[in-house]
């Protein structure tokens, strides 16, 4: 056996070991297996572990809620993250948020994206066939109507 390609091998390893290259997804048998990323948006050091990766990937939603476009997939609580970030726009009355809730819309087109709300999928197919302005009305509509709907609080593990 050639030695180039065994030490090729055993430096790639090393390499993510050491958390020197960037993963675009959870571990293979990770709950979100699914779930996964452009690289060119989040740079996710490979050594991290998947609770780790789920926080950085949260801040940079609560940072810059555009990049939530960049994942397929997208969790419960990077949902969340997008929700509070809606809210927030909501209370400051800065104009209905329509970018983000058009990216929370499409991020229902997968059946593989697990529900952040109870009733939200239900919610978001239910306008199936409306023009986008009525579908961005009538998600908006359904969340300002749930209690507390982003008023919640993650225990950390």
């Amino acid at each position: 056996m050639p030695l180039m390609p065994v030490l090729i091998d055993l430096l790639s390893r090393a390499s993510h070991a050491l958390g020197f290259e960037t993963v675009d997804r959870f571990p293979r048998n990770h709950l979100h297996a699914r779930t996964h990323w452009d690289r060119a948006y989040f740079d996710i050091a490979s050594d991290l572990k998947p609770d780790a990766i789920e926080r950085s990937l949260c801040a940079s939603i609560d940072n810059t809620p555009s990049v939530f476009a960049h994942i397929a997939n997208p969790t419960p609580a990077m949902q969340r993250t997008l929700l509070g970030v809606i809210d927030a726009r909501l209370r400051r009355s800065c104009g209905a948020p329509t970018d983000l809730v058009t990216l929370l819309i499409d991020a229902y087109r997968s059946p593989y994206t697990i529900e952040a709300r109870p009733g939200l999928r239900a919610a978001i197919d239910a306008t199936e066939g409306l023009a986008l302005h009525e579908r961005v009305h009538a998600v908006l509509a359904f969340l300002g109507a749930m209690p507390a709907a982003f008023d919640v609080i993650e225990a950390q593990d």
